[in-house]
């Protein structure tokens, strides 16, 4: 499926006032940008991107803190409401447009999936980004912490180790195809593939095959970020 959205800089409000009532604030080097622009493709929703990139330092910027008061990103504005945080944004758009599935119909299964994206927030996501930076942007977390990184990686491995097992027999998080779950988990993993680390982390049973499956998804593929 391709992308539906024009994507723009962050500039000012005349911009924005130009803009689909449908837009996306983030940049896409993002992982919790790119898990909504993800869900945002499969469910066929149109939408603007403005771009909030926090290597620049344009999320602690006033223009953006109106939109989020802690300087975070996504920010989707749809439907005439504004909503922050990935989850609240992802479940929104589960309820208006059901179609496809973002998440398990089956109860258990369900139970599975909603279990692995709290893991992720509360464990693994934060695990994973810690040996990521380390390699790929050791300036934005105090500097190289070898105790970090190995801490990182452990309980990464520890995450996708749980992940895995509750993923059970289906060929990704959510099912038979990609869901929330997945989105959520790619674009992190992404970067760890781009690390010496990544491999051990691939090397959890069950992880490479999840992996190549959805990097074979088209959705997920085509949002890969431009890391030029």
């Amino acid at each position: 499926m391709a992308l539906l959205y024009q994507h723009q800089p962050l500039s000012n409000n005349t911009i924005e006032d130009t803009m689909t009532e449908t837009t996306l604030y983030g940049f896409d080097g993002s992982t919790y940008v790119r898990t909504v622009r993800c869900v945002l493709a499969n469910k066929g929703v149109p939408y603007d991107q403005v771009s909030v990139n926090v290597l620049q330092g344009e999320p602690r910027q006033a223009e953006h803190l109106e939109r989020h008061p802690f300087g975070k990103v996504p920010v989707l504005d749809i439907d005439g409401m504004r909503l922050r945080e990935t989850d609240a944004i992802v479940r929104y758009l589960e309820a208006r447009d059901p179609e496809p599935p973002m998440l398990p119909t089956d109860a258990r299964a369900r139970a599975k999936s909603d279990e692995n994206v709290a893991l992720y927030h509360n464990y693994g996501g934060s695990a994973i980004t810690g040996f990521v930076a380390y390699h790929l942007f050791p300036h934005m977390v105090g500097g190289k912490n070898e105790e970090l990184r190995q801490s990182g990686l452990e309980n990464g491995k520890k995450f996708a180790k749980l992940a895995m097992e509750n993923k059970g027999d289906a060929p990704f998080l959510a099912g038979d195809a990609p869901g929330y779950a997945d989105y959520l988990l790619g674009p992190i993993v992404f970067y760890a593939t781009l690390t010496e680390d990544g491999a051990a982390l691939l090397a959890v049973d069950g992880m490479q095959d999840w992996w190549d499956r959805l990097s074979a998804d088209d959705v997920f593929a085509s949002t890969a970020p431009n890391l030029s």
